[in-house]
């Protein structure tokens, strides 16, 4: 029936969008909690996973800040700006109580978001910055391990990246950590176990495991590790596959290399499938359409204060056979502009699923010097054509809902939304 490129990500249930929060583990079911090292920025959490921080970033200063200063560093400071110090200032001087200058400045900032009534602009502190970057990075610093804390409190290792530190180390799914650089981790809660296993690229940590009744000791260098964002199958031997998570900074690079893996194994035709994707990187998703689209073709539009901008390919990249794009209500963002841009300015591409969510505008983030960050909205997008569907989403070719036996038990056959588009490639 199909063939499947080996890769470590996992596809999600695609429950519509008001049932995910009441998803349930599809781990063990002893297994009560799991974690990872790094959190998902994106992605609705079950309810009962809990995702930690195992990196060391330090400060994050990135190239938009640097802009960002450079661009304001020499603007007058304006009366309502003087205002604010001041008050700032005589709060610090004269309440009654000691107050934390850092916690104001984080107050008034998140005040200045909170006045735009945007729900996509936000201001983030240190923490919530680290799993936006993460995501959005599509990398973190680490060893490459999930691990779940099960009833008995083990902790153990479910999953390991592709060429990561923990694999080169010879860690397996399945062992269980019982010390971390010689201390037990009895009685440590998931939090102690993420501070123990973070740290800086190229430092080691010792991890003592039980596999079996054999107890072993593995030390891991701590190193960049890439985080998959895109998969690749074949169908009916002549359909490719490729589902995207969500488009982070190495998204386009991963796209291109599964593309060339499908094409050289002679397909005829493509699913994308982008269901659940929340968006990420607008530039990756412009470098994916540009290999499909032909020169000169809109890929979308942006509007700045009533200024509107049609985006072109601007490369000699192109496809010419038939692709669908499977969406759902939860597909976002930069998922929806892909998808609208295929049913726009593809010459043989068709949508299959749901209504996406409609989120019709692009935000940018910037660092402080602190390590939080803000995300703010800068841009509308439109469609090629023109069409803003915020609040209305983008709508398929084909709707198809998926049913209760999927919802309970999903399986590729009960996939009605994929088996639909294979269907429709097939009649090509």
């Amino acid at each position: 029936m199909f063939k499947h490129n080996k890769n470590p990500l996992v596809k999600p249930n695609f429950r519509k969008i008001s049932q995910l929060s009441e998803e349930e583990v599809s781990t063990d079911e002893n297994i009560r909690e799991v974690i990872v090292e790094h959190k998902s920025g994106f992605n609705t959490l079950e309810v009962l996973i809990i995702v930690i921080v195992s990196i060391a970033f330090g400060i994050v200063v990135g190239c938009s800040l640097s802009i960002f200063r450079n661009k304001y560093q020499d603007v007058k400071v304006s009366k309502p700006l003087k205002e604010m110090i001041a008050v700032y200032q005589n709060i610090l001087d004269t309440y009654y109580e000691d107050v934390d200058g850092s916690d104001l400045a984080d107050a008034a900032i998140d005040g200045m978001i909170s006045s735009l009534d945007d729900p996509y602009s936000v201001y983030m502190d240190e923490d919530d910055s680290d799993v936006f970057n993460t995501t959005v990075d599509g990398s973190y610093v680490g060893i490459g391990v999930t691990v779940a804390a099960s009833d008995t409190s083990d902790f153990i290792v479910i999953g390991i990246l592709d060429n990561s530190p923990a694999q080169k180390a010879g860690i397996e799914v399945g062992d269980v950590i019982t010390e971390i650089d010689s201390k037990s981790v009895i009685g440590l809660t998931l939090d102690d176990i993420s501070s123990l296993i973070k740290g800086k690229v190229g430092t080691k940590v010792k991890l003592t495991l039980l596999r079996g009744e054999k107890t072993l000791e593995k030390t891991v260098t701590r190193g960049n590790v890439e985080l998959i964002s895109v998969i690749s199958n074949v169908y009916n031997d002549d359909i490719g596959y490729i589902y995207i998570q969500n488009f982070a900074a190495n998204t386009y690079q991963q796209f291109k290399n599964e593309l060339k893996k499908l094409e050289k194994e002679n397909i005829e035709s493509l699913i994308i499938d982008v269901r659940s994707n929340p968006g990420g990187h607008l530039n990756q998703t412009r470098d994916i359409l540009e290999l499909f689209m032909d020169k000169n073709k809109v890929l979308y539009q942006v509007e700045f204060k009533g200024d509107k901008e049609r985006v072109k390919d601007g490369t000699k990249a192109s496809r010419n056979y038939p692709v669908a794009v499977l969406i759902n209500s939860a597909s976002a963002s930069a998922s929806e502009i892909l998808a609208a841009s295929f049913q726009d300015s593809y010459s043989d591409a068709i949508l299959v699923g749901e209504t996406t969510y409609g989120k019709g505008t692009v935000q940018q983030a910037f660092s402080l010097s602190d390590g939080s960050s803000l995300k703010y909205t800068t841009e509308r997008w439109l469609t090629p054509k023109g069409k803003w569907i915020d609040g209305k989403g983008v709508s398929p070719d084909y709707e198809v809902s998926l049913s209760d036996d999927y919802l309970q038990n999903p399986t590729e056959d009960n996939d009605l939304q994929l088996q639909k588009a294979i269907e429709l490639l097939s009649k090509d």
